[in-house]
């Protein structure tokens, strides 16, 4: 990838007329780090959050050995790469032929689960292996999430009892439970009640548990949503697995995705056409902007004005305006869903031509593009820059940093 100082000096540079992802891994770097230092436990990083692999080699180079992957080709991804990482298999509905692939190909040994009927096919397609680590996901409450992940997957209740104990009896090696609390969880209260249920159930079941995995669902900041410290988070999980019914060499896992990388990408997009409050831009619902089309998602935004590059002007020029005003984003395919509702706050006279830095797209973004209509190119860049905001500490003084445009 190239590398610029900023996404504004990588539009001064290149001018360019198709999406440009502009990424920092210097910040999958510091979010690595600040979680490896502060949770007390093994960090499997959910690659469907983001597979690139300057995404992988950047966790990779600050220690992260662990990886959740959810897809045959996750496993085979990552194993190209590390061929020492350790991959769990963390889908709880996988087909035979995964299964097969993953134990027998890749050397995953970790599988999640939750039915009978899942158990008997990783006994089926693995052999009757006995080497496995199996971790049964409990259905708990997403009621603190953004993004709510509690209708798929979970096993409740009695159900629950039944498949610790099958499982517990399943395998030789360790036995775990697995939760997600739900995408963007905005309290750590969630983990401390699923935590709660957890310890509950393995009590009823009577079985030895080795592996608690807390799942994901940490925060990154988004506008008009601002979560609490990231410290807050691990000091109640830390609190309550030292208080749960677990073997005494128990292990403590967790599988952050969109805090590690959120941060470390922005996206930018150029306006092809303003009608009033609507702006016409070159990506949109097939592209890097699924959240905030699709779930309505709000992300932080600049504006790049095409006629002051060549005056010199910088980011924080961009920022001298009188007044700003609300607008929606319009993407280049023919389908009228194609459309983020926001509103995105910018200078009230953005007009075509003109470039729009979307921040926090690193989780989710260019990951869930698509080819539809012929769109979905998208220039890769590197910048040294800071992001927007973030919840941890930076470690680049390199580049500028940037104010959000304020409200009024």
């Amino acid at each position: 990838m190239d590398h610029f100082t900023s996404a504004h000096d990588a539009v001064v540079h290149l001018r360019p007329d198709v999406p440009l992802a502009v990424n920092r891994p210097h910040r999958v770097r510091a979010a690595t780090r600040w979680f490896l230092d502060a949770f007390e436990g093994d960090i499997l990083y959910a690659v469907k959050a983001n597979p690139s692999p300057w995404v992988l080699e950047a966790l990779w180079r600050e220690g992260v050995r662990h990886f959740d992957v959810a897809s045959v080709n996750e496993c085979k991804l990552v194993r190209d790469m590390f061929p020492t990482a350790t991959l769990a298999f963390m889908h709880p509905v996988k087909n035979r032929t995964a299964i097969a692939r993953a134990y027998h190909e890749f050397g995953c040994r970790i599988f999640a689960l939750d039915t009978l009927e899942e158990l008997r096919k990783i006994q089926e397609e693995t052999g009757g292996a006995t080497d496995l680590t199996l971790m049964v996901r409990l259905g708990v409450s997403n009621a603190d999430a953004s993004l709510k992940l509690e209708s798929k997957f979970g096993t409740h209740g009695e159900e629950a009892v039944l498949l610790l104990r099958h499982a517990r009896a399943a395998t030789e090696e360790d036995l775990g439970v697995c939760f997600h609390v739900g995408s963007q969880c905005m309290s750590p209260n969630a983990w401390r009640d699923a935590l709660y249920e957890t310890s509950k159930l393995i009590i009823q079941a009577g079985v030895t548990v080795d592996v608690v995995d807390v799942g994901g669902g940490f925060p990154a900041v988004y506008p008009n949503m601002a979560p609490p410290p990231m410290q807050s988070y691990v000091d109640e999980i830390h609190r309550l697995f030292d208080a749960m019914p677990v073997t005494m060499n128990c292990k403590l896992w967790s599988e952050p995705g969109r805090a590690l990388v959120a941060e470390a990408t922005s996206i930018v997009v150029k306006i092809d056409l303003r009608k009033g409050n609507r702006l016409y831009i070159n990506d949109g619902s097939y592209g890097t902007l699924f959240d905030a089309t699709h779930i309505k998602w709000q992300f932080p935004v600049r504006l790049i004005r095409s006629n002051t590059l060549d005056q010199g002007a910088t980011c924080a020029d961009e920022l001298l305006v009188s007044k700003l005003a609300d607008f929606s984003f319009f993407g280049p395919t023919c389908d009228s869903l194609d459309c983020a509702e926001g509103p995105f706050r910018l200078p009230e006279d953005a007009a075509e031509g003109d470039w729009i830095e979307i921040g926090m797209l690193g989780a989710y973004g260019v990951t869930m593009k698509t080819g539809f209509n012929g769109y979905g190119e998208v220039i890769e860049v590197q910048s040294s820059d800071t992001p927007f905001t973030s919840m941890f500490p930076s470690d680049q003084p390199a580049g500028q940093v940037v104010p959000l445009y304020a409200k009024g």
